[in-house]
């Protein structure tokens, strides 16, 4: 397998780095949906949310690599049997996950920084904060937040349904280009 993209499969980069974002997306949902319900003595009330902001600067980094190899890689072919709609359907999905991805962590950021305060990222470095302090910035960036990533697992759902369309209706390459295979 190479590392870049050719004319007519992903690279070993673009593949790791798409199914390490989609698993760190559901993970990171998945976790905040758990934490929000947290009580104050509860073991993992300072712990998930500490890990939640963590993983999301990391993913911030990945997305931001992500798209710069994206620039520099050009996206295989589309395969002959799709329809111009599924073309067309499937570049404005990919491209308003990338805005709503982007949007989640920065609001995200927004929270987590509205009190003027740092994000310490597992220990290992201080993301500090750029806005200072906002009074009310945080409830604002929490609604965002919150129906920016409902927005994100509902557009990923409708994205797997379409691959495995292609994959067991079509039965064309779609999935497995983007598996490597």
């Amino acid at each position: 397998m190479q590392i870049r993209n050719t004319s007519s499969s992903y690279g070993l980069v673009a593949i790791v780095i798409h199914w390490l974002v989609a698993l760190t997306v559901f993970g990171l949902f998945a976790l905040g949906y758990w934490m929000v319900d947290l009580t104050y003595y509860h073991d993992w009330y300072k712990k998930a949310p500490d890990i939640h902001r963590s993983v999301g600067i990391l993913l911030l980094t990945v997305m931001v690599f992500r798209v710069i190899w994206k620039g520099l890689n050009k996206s295989p072919a589309s395969l002959a049997g799709h329809k111009r709609w599924e073309v067309r359907s499937a570049h404005l999905a990919h491209a308003l996950l990338y805005v709503l991805i982007f949007v989640a962590m920065t609001s995200g950021y927004l929270i987590s920084t509205a009190d003027g305060s740092s994000i310490s990222v597992f220990g290992w470095f201080e993301v500090p904060s750029v806005t200072g302090q906002i009074k009310g910035m945080e409830d604002i960036a929490g609604t965002v937040h919150y129906w920016t990533t409902w927005a994100i697992i509902g557009l990923a759902l409708v994205h797997a349904a379409g691959a495995l369309k292609h994959h067991f209706i079509d039965r064309d390459q779609t999935l497995r280009r983007m598996l490597g295979k």
